[in-house]
């Protein structure tokens, strides 16, 4: 099995090339908080591993190989923060840390039983897909809240797990996955956003607005989403 550190370095990586083609050095070296140099000395080992195509001075992205053991990181790290959250009682700003120490140490096995406990579940306490075992996995793409027209009605799909203050500041708002949001007026100069969460309305600052993900609800009934 992979070490803890070949892990992160894997979830890292998958996690960038959502957001770029290619995961860069320095983006690695920020989302893990690490020198450069010790990224490029990794992802040549990551390479010969064949876990990693990098190319020098370009990027990285997983083989095969690579992307199927972030996968199963991945999943074994969203089960982890619902059943934290569903049956151990933690609140959802406090699951991803907790979640990250134990997804190197917890066992295949106990994962999986807390997925049957679960009853298979899809979704973690954010929204975020979880992987299935041995299925293709592809993470649905959301615009964001920030992004939405005015008048028209969404529904909260997911929700950043990185920052506990927002995530408990977003809970005293009643915002959650699922619920219906709507941009009422958008101020000028990058002003903040009236909107309306759960019939409640409320002000929101463009940058927390960009960090949710939103489906329009009028595609989300037409594809059969789950906001009923």
């Amino acid at each position: 099995m992979p070490s803890p550190a070949v892990e992160d370095y894997l979830k890292t990586i998958y996690m960038l090339s959502r957001e770029e083609d290619r995961a860069s050095t320095s983006s690695i070296a920020d989302r893990l908080q690490i020198a450069a140099g010790s990224v490029t000395g990794m992802l040549k080992r990551l390479s010969e591993q064949g876990l990693v195509e990098h190319v020098p001075y370009y990027g990285a992205s997983l083989t095969s190989e690579g992307e199927q053991e972030a996968l199963r990181l991945i999943r074994r790290h969203r089960i982890l923060e619902l059943f934290l959250s569903e049956v151990l009682g933690y609140t959802w700003d406090r699951v991803h840390a907790e979640a990250e120490r134990l997804e190197h140490a917890a066992s295949d096995e106990l994962i999986e039983r807390m997925a049957q406990v679960l009853g298979q579940p899809d979704r973690d306490p954010h929204g975020a897909p979880i992987p299935g075992v041995g299925r293709t996995f592809e993470e649905p793409q959301y615009s964001t809240l920030a992004e939405l027209e005015i008048g028209r009605a969404a529904v909260l799909r997911r929700v950043s797990d990185e920052d506990p203050a927002v995530l408990r500041y977003l809970g005293t708002l009643g915002v959650a996955p699922g619920v219906e949001v709507e941009v009422l007026e958008r101020a000028p100069f990058r002003g903040p956003l009236r909107v309306r969460i759960a019939g409640k309305q409320e002000f929101l600052g463009p940058e927390l607005a960009g960090s949710l993900r939103v489906e329009p609800l009028d595609h989300a009934r037409g594809e059969g989403g789950d906001d009923a």
